[in-house]
């Protein structure tokens, strides 16, 4: 077990709880999601043919649930979280992509909206000289009450 991990892990702790930070707004557009339809061969209309997707109750194509999800890379490297304490990544040798543990899809996201996410910091467990970071991720809707989506994304930090 890392002393820089410990360290890490009790100022880690009394942030839990606290929301971190809002991304910036972000467009998605049919490209984006023609895009992505490409890349993962999920072709279904309601994300690629405009004419179709008008008589859907969307009234247009919306993207893949999938796409929101893998944006929130980009989103939340958009987010300003402020001042972070530099003691919470003393001694940090890396940070991983760990997993989620839940994801929810709310709303969907119709071509041409704009989405952000908002950060809370939900819950921090030390896993020897690693902490795992699980962030409640809220992508919102510009002008929609619903998010697009909610998930506990789970980031694992290794020191040495």
């Amino acid at each position: 077990m890392s002393d820089n991990a410990e360290k890490a892990f009790a100022l880690w702790q009394d942030a839990v709880g606290k929301e971190e930070a809002t991304g910036d707004w972000m467009e998605i557009d049919q490209k984006r999601i023609n895009e992505f339809a490409d890349v993962t061969i999920d072709h279904h209309f309601i994300h690629v043919d405009t004419e179709r997707a008008k008589t859907t109750p969307f009234g247009t194509t919306i993207a893949h649930g999938f796409l929101t999800l893998s944006m929130l890379t980009h989103l939340s490297a958009s987010a300003n979280a402020g001042e972070v304490d530099p003691g919470r990544y003393a001694g940090m040798l890396m940070g991983v992509n760990y997993g989620f543990d839940k994801v929810r899809f709310i709303n969907p996201v119709k071509v041409g909206s704009r989405i952000r996410v908002h950060t809370l910091l939900s819950n921090v467990e030390q896993k020897g000289s690693s902490i795992n970071l699980t962030r409640t991720m809220t992508v919102n809707i510009e002008g929609e009450e619903k998010p697009a989506l909610v998930a506990d994304w789970i980031t694992r930090i290794t020191f040495a």
